[in-house]
C-alpha cells in the first residue's frame, strides 16, 4: 500500500487487523471476549471504531486539558454513532525532554504510526499541542494512511506583571534577557516566572505550537476554527465534540489522510506559515510530513512564496498580540479569508468540502487590527527567508520579520563556539574578544551534532554586551531556535558541521556576509582554503552503541529533508 493512502480492502471495526492465531474466526472471537470485559455490548461493538490518541502526561502542561478534551471527543463520537476508543502514545514537552524534544519527534511518530496500524481503528482523532507533538502525530498518521483529524489542545491564557501583559514564551526570553542585562533582579524575575504560564495549554504567542495548530487547519486537517480557541475555553470543548463527530463521518467515507494531504495543501501551509510570521521549526516539520506521502518540499519553493506572501498577523514574536487576541479577531477563518487570492482553493479538507468552500462558509468579517488585509500588511514579504551560499550549500533560513532590520544586510568578524559546552563556558567570560558588530557562530548543534538539533541557535548576547544595551546580533548555527524567539538568527545551516559541512571549518576571525536582499550567506574564505582546512581536520560523524540514539544517528536526514528518518520517507522523496 502506498503510504498516506487508505487501504480500501481493510476490514472495518473490530474485524480490522486481526491478531494472527492461524484462525481468523477465533481471532475475532477472542478479541470480542476480551473487549466485553470492559463492559461493551455486541451492539456497541458493531459501530465504527474511532481511535483517540491520548498524549496526556504530568510532564506536559501543554496537554493539561486532555482529559476534558477526551470526554468531549467521546461525546461527539457517540452522538454521531461511533464507538470511541482511547489509546495512549508518547507525549513530548519542549521543556521536559533532554537533550531536546526534537530528538524524540521521530520516535513519537513511529509510536503513533504503529499503534494506528496495529489496532482496529476506522478513523483517528489525534489530540496534541506542544511543539513536536502535532508534527509527530501527523508524520505517523501520514504513513499509516487512516482517516485522520487533528484536535489541538489550544493555547494558554496570558498573565501580567506590574500591569504589563505577558505570556510564554517570547516574554520568557525577553525577561531573561533583562536579567542578564541587569535590568531586573532575582526577586523580580521570580515574580515574573509565576506569571508567564497562568494556565494549561500551549505557548500564547505564535511559536511552534501555535504555528503548527494554524498550519494543520490550513491543510484541512481540523474542523473550521479549530486552531485558535484557548485551552481552557468552552469553545475548545465544543471543537472537541465537533471533531469526534467529524471523525465518524470520515470513517464512513473511508477518507484516508492521503486524500487530504496534497501538493496544494502543503503550498497553503507554506503561505499560512509566512503570513503568520510563524515558527522556523514548521519548515522542518512540514518537509517531514510531506516526505511521508511522497511530496518533496524544497527551500526554493518556500523562498518564492515568501517573496509573494506578506506577514498579516500581528502576534509576538513578530508583532504585539497573543493567541487569545488572534482567536477573538476571527482566528484562522479570518486569516484564510484575507489570504484567499493566494491560496489553492481546490485543496481538500476533512470537512467534506474544499478549502475555498470552507472559507466561503465561514462567519463574516468584522473590524479588528490583529489580522491585517493584504493591502495593509505587518511586513510586505513573508517572515521566513531562505539563504544560500558557500556557508550553506543546501540552504539556511532566517526569520527576518522578528529581527533588527539593520542586521539583515551585514558583514562581520566570526566569533566561533565549538559546541554547547564551549558556548556555555565562554559566552559570558569578560575576557571574550567580541563586539556588537561581530557574528556569533555556533557549530555542532545540528541533527547529528548535538544530537537532535536542539533549540540552541538562539545564542545569548554575551553578558558584557547585553549590559551595554546590545539587544541583537547576527548569530549563525546548524541548529534551531524556538518559534517564540526573535533576533537576527540564521538557522538550519545545511549540511551541518557534524556531517562535514563548511560550517565545521569556520574559524574565529573569518569574515561572514549576510544579505537578505540577495538571499546570501557567504563565508569570505576561498574554496582552496576551506579544502585545506577540511583535509587538516577531517570530520568523524557521531555514533552510538545502542538503542534509539544509535538508530537516530544512523538514519536521520539533514534539515533540508525534515530531519526525519530516511527509511520512513517515501521513496519519491529520496
Amino acid at each position: 500500500m502506498t503510504k498516506g493512502k487508505r487501504d480500501s480492502t481493510r476490514s472495518a471495526g473490530l474485524r480490522a487487523g486481526l491478531t494472527h492465531y492461524g484462525d481468523s474466526g477465533f481471532s475475532l472471537f477472542l478479541r470480542k471476549a476480551f473487549i466485553k470485559g470492559g463492559g461493551y455490548t455486541d451492539s456497541a461493538l458493531e459501530r465504527p471504531v474511532i481511535g483517540i490518541a491520548d498524549t496526556s502526561s504530568d510532564f506536559n502542561p501543554c496537554h493539561g486539558n486532555t482529559p476534558q478534551l477526551l470526554e468531549a471527543v467521546r461525546r461527539g463520537v457517540m452522538l454521531a454513532g461511533g464507538l470511541p476508543m482511547r489509546f495512549p502514545t508518547i507525549s513530548l514537552h519542549e521543556s521536559f525532554a533532554a537533550p531536546t524534544s526534537m530528538l524524540l519527534r521521530n520516535l513519537m511518530s513511529m509510536d503513533t504510526e504503529e499503534m494506528l496500524r496495529a489496532q482496529p481503528i476506522d478513523a483517528v482523532v489525534l489530540i496534541g499541542g506542544c511543539d513536536k507533538t502535532v508534527p509527530a502525530q501527523l508524520m505517523g498518521a501520514a504513513s499509516a494512511g487512516l482517516p485522520t483529524i487533528q484536535l489541538l489542545t489550544g493555547s494558554m491564557l496570558t498573565g501580567s506583571h506590574r500591569g504589563t501583559r505577558m505570556g510564554a514564551c517570547t516574554d520568557c526570553r525577553r525577561q531573561w534577557g533583562r536579567l542578564r542585562a541587569g535590568e531586573v533582579d532575582e526577586t523580580e524575575i521570580a515574580q515574573i516566572n509565576s506569571e508567564l504560564v497562568p494556565s494549561v495549554g500551549t505557548c500564547s504567542v505564535m511559536g511552534t505550537a501555535s504555528t503548527m495548530a494554524c498550519v494543520a487547519e490550513a491543510m484541512g486537517l481540523t474542523v473550521p476554527g479549530g486552531a485558535s480557541p484557548p485551552a481552557v475555553s468552552a469553545v475548545r470543548l465544543r471543537v472537541a465534540e465537533q471533531t469526534g463527530a467529524q471523525a465518524v463521518w470520515l470513517a464512513s467515507q473511508r477518507m484516508g489522510i492521503g486524500q487530504v494531504l496534497s501538493a496544494a495543501s502543503f503550498e497553503n501551509a507554506f503561505r499560512v506559515l509566512l503570513a503568520l510570521g510563524g515558527s522556523t521549526n514548521a519548515v522542518l516539520h512540514l518537509t517531514a510530513i510531506a516526505g511521508r506521502v511522497g511530496i518533496k518540499l524544497d527551500l526554493a519553493q518556500l523562498d518564492t512564496l515568501s517573496r509573494e506572501t506578506p506577514v498579516l498577523v500581528n502576534l509576538k514574536p513578530t508583532g504585539e498580540h497573543y493567541m487569545e487576541d488572534f482567536h477573538r479577531a476571527g482566528g484562522m477563518p479570518a486569516l484564510l479569508r484575507q489570504l484567499r487570492p493566494l491560496l489553492r482553493l481546490d485543496a481538500a479538507t476533512v470537512n467534506g468540502m474544499t478549502l475555498g468552500e470552507q472559507i466561503d462558509a465561514a462567519p463574516p468579517a468584522f473590524e479588528q487590527d490583529v489580522i491585517r488585509p493584504l493591502d495593509r500588511p505587518i511586513h510586505a514579504q513573508g517572515g521566513i527567508v531562505v539563504l544560500r551560499g558557500n556557508l550553506a550549500p543546501a540552504g539556511a533560513i532566517v526569520k527576518q520579520a522578528a529581527a533588527d532590520q539593520r542586521l539583515m544586510e551585514h558583514e562581520g568578524r566570526a566569533v566561533v563556539f565549538d559546541g554547547l559546552d564551549d558556548l556555555s563556558r565562554r559566552i559570558d567570560d569578560p575576557a571574550l574578544d567580541v563586539g556588537s558588530d561581530d557574528v556569533l557562530v555556533l557549530k555542532g548543534i545540528g541533527p547529528l551534532g548535538a544530537p537532535g538539533m536542539p533549540e540552541a541557535g538562539y545564542i545569548p548576547i554575551p553578558a558584557k554586551l547585553a549590559r551595554d544595551g546590545v539587544k541583537d546580533m547576527v548569530r549563525i548555527s546548524d541548529g534551531r531556535m524556538s518559534g517564540t524567539a526573535f533576533g537576527a538568527v540564521v538557522l538550519h545551516v545545511t549540511p551541518e558541521a557534524a556531517a562535514g559541512g563548511p560550517l565545521a571549518h569556520v574559524r574565529t576571525g573569518d569574515r561572514i556576509r549576510l544579505s537578505v536582499a540577495h538571499r546570501e550567506l557567504t563565508l569570505c574564505v576561498s574554496d582552496e582554503e576551506l579544502t585545506r582546512r577540511a583535509s587538516e581536520h577531517p570530520i568523524v560523524q557521531p555514533s552510538a552503541q545502542r538503542g534509539y540514539l544509535k538508530l537516530f544517528l544512523e538514519s536521520v536526514t539533514q534539515a533540508d529533508r525534515g530531519v526525519d528518518f530516511d527509511f520512513l520517507q517515501s521513496p519519491l522523496c529520496k
